[in-house]
């Protein structure tokens, strides 16, 4: 590795300002006890603030021997990770006070969780691909469980670390065989040697365990058996922030990992790729029809999305990766959104999550029933709403780049995934009314829910933020070499 410059610190400089705040907020923590849990939490969301401004100052290449690389695809990524994780952390302060989480651990989590992310988006070495993810799940793992007090959260948490070592040992043995057959584990060296005609069969193996190990992390099915436990078990706000940020993260990884060091190998992890989202998409539009809880039905949509994001993936096009970029924003308004009307859904002081119980919202609380409908119909695709312009450009680029089969699959999951989607809808507007939901529902929940319905619903009005960052994000890879070896497969 060559001697540590200022640029180094430079490139690093938004881990480095999250981990020292984090050290920071925890010995606070620790001598103020947990009275100061509201204080940190409003810390927490200042050092997201100040994080997203120098993630997008910060400056373009890489750093410490080319361990982590800095460019603009990163920068939208962790962005969009700082708004989840902030948004999230913003609505749970209602849940953590009534519910006995109120803990100073728990934002302090998040903010250690937020920088694994980082690192992981940042990743350009196989070690520090490794070290990101396991920062992040080693968080995540504390935070499904954090009720400890409640035996679902704990059942949650168990089963997640359980299924994520399995994961992350599945990971580090395909990253130990392609160091072994490659001799490298930096991201440039293994492009130019992946690239050429006489690869290793034990370097592709290594892929596949490595494309496996990131699968769970992003819920695709078959890796996917976590997901509905844990959504159902972890508290609300700690479910939300897993269909969130951390998703944001493991696809940013995903696709970094694919097109560059394995860019050369693009037609075989296109098959991969392939049947996972045509897997995704179908488990994820079937298995939620049946679904009576509302968060396992949000487990089994969040399954479908992945699916949908993909179809973008499958592309291997500058294309398809700016509908991914395009996605991930919407779906997180959609989603977050989405969490913060079932953190709404209490009476008597008590959470509530079946869809009965939304019967006659629209008569009892109006307001909270018509954003709810606003997310409904925009997971569904409904245009003119922010997700049918999402699935709008992943399916584009499935087409121009000639994989017609996974853009009519997607299309016709979609058509079945609007019909639980829709019969939420349904419920509480044309149901007869049950009791009425406790009122207020709490300041900061109605800002993230406004805030997030306006985004959803207007975003046809102003949509060039989002396409312009996700325009740069995706030309900053530069899937030019994937094209071509695109092109070459369909001739």
């Amino acid at each position: 590795m060559n001697e540590l410059s200022l640029s180094d610190l430079q490139i690093v400089l938004p881990e480095i300002w999250l981990a020292l705040a984090g050290m920071a907020l925890l010995m606070v923590g620790v001598f103020t006890s947990n009275r100061s849990t509201r204080l940190i939490t409003g810390l927490t969301l200042v050092v997201f603030i100040i994080a997203g401004v120098l993630v997008n100052s910060g400056l373009d290449g890489t750093g410490f021997g080319g361990l982590v690389v800095d460019d603009r695809f990163g920068a939208f990524m962790k962005t969009l990770v700082l708004i989840g994780a902030g948004l999230t952390l913003l609505m749970s302060l209602g849940f953590i006070r009534r519910e006995g989480m109120e803990r100073f651990e728990f934002p302090v989590l998040i903010l250690f969780a937020t920088l694994g992310m980082f690192i992981m988006v940042s990743a350009n070495d196989l070690m520090s691909l490794y070290i990101g993810l396991e920062m992040q799940s080693l968080a995540l793992y504390v935070c499904a469980a954090f009720q400890r007090d409640n035996l679902r959260s704990t059942e949650a948490g168990l089963k997640y670390f359980v299924l994520g070592a399995v994961a992350s040992g599945m990971l580090l043995y395909g990253a130990s065989l392609v160091y072994g057959f490659t001799g490298t584990t930096s991201f440039a060296d293994l492009a130019i040697i992946l690239s050429g005609s006489d690869v290793s069969i034990g370097a592709i193996v290594g892929l596949v365990f490595i494309a496996a190990g990131l699968a769970f992390k992003i819920s695709a099915v078959p890796f996917h058996m976590w997901t509905p436990d844990v959504y159902e078990g972890a508290p609300t706000p700690v479910t939300a922030f897993f269909s969130v940020a951390p998703k944001v993260a493991a696809v940013a990884l995903l696709i970094r990992v694919l097109t560059g060091p394995f860019g050369g190998l693009f037609a075989e992890w296109q098959q991969i790729v392939f049947l996972l989202a045509v897997a995704s998409m179908l488990l994820g539009a079937f298995g939620a029809i049946a679904q009576s809880n509302i968060k396992r039905l949000m487990a089994y949509s969040s399954i479908g999305h992945v699916g949908y994001i993909l179809v973008g993936l499958a592309a291997g096009t500058a294309e398809g990766i700016n509908g991914i970029a395009i996605y991930l924003a919407v779906y997180l308004a959609m989603s977050v959104g989405t969490w913060g009307c079932i953190l709404a859904m209490r009476r008597q002081q008590r959470m509530v999550e079946d869809i009965a119980d939304l019967s006659g919202l629209s008569r009892s609380n109006p307001g909270l029933a018509a954003a709810l409908a606003i997310f409904m119909f925009s997971m569904a695709g409904i245009p003119p709403l922010a997700g049918f312009f999402g699935k709008f450009y992943v399916f584009l680029a499935a087409v121009n780049a000639g994989l017609y089969t996974l853009a009519v699959v997607g299309v016709l999951t979609s058509v079945v995934g609007a019909f639980y989607y829709i019969r939420i809808v349904k419920v509480m507007y044309f149901d007869e009314p049950g009791d009425a939901f406790d009122r207020p529902v709490g300041r900061e929940l109605s800002w993230v829910v406004g805030l997030s319905a306006a985004f959803t619903l207007l975003f046809f009005v102003y949509t060039g933020p989002v396409l312009d960052g996700a325009a740069a994000a995706s030309q900053s890879l530069g899937l030019v070499t994937i094209g071509e070896a695109q092109s070459a497969v369909l001739e």
